[in-house]
């Protein structure tokens, strides 16, 4: 055994480690921007509730449209076979 570093093990280090500090930075700015996207979904929704629309509905709209429509047709029958054995209608 020596006492001589394993150059071959650090360069492996550096360059997992380099190849590592990328994959963080990388997520950091996916999170940056996932942040910046939610401030601009938070402000349409709030210019949408200036112009007197309701943010549940929207947001219950923007569900159905990107749901599988057979899906929801069979859950709106379910709802409204429900809303009827309650006597709701």
């Amino acid at each position: 055994m020596t006492d001589q570093p394993d150059t071959a093990g650090d360069a492996t280090y550096r360059v997992t480690a380099n190849e590592l500090r990328q994959f963080v930075e990388r997520i950091e700015r996916l999170d940056a921007e996932k942040k910046d996207l939610a401030d601009q979904r938070k402000d349409v929704f709030a210019e949408a509730k200036a112009r007197g629309y309701d943010g549940p509905a929207l947001t219950a709209l923007i569900k159905l449209r990107a749901a599988d429509p057979d899906k929801v047709s069979e859950f709106e029958a379910l709802v409204e076979m429900y809303k009827q054995a309650m006597g709701m209608q």
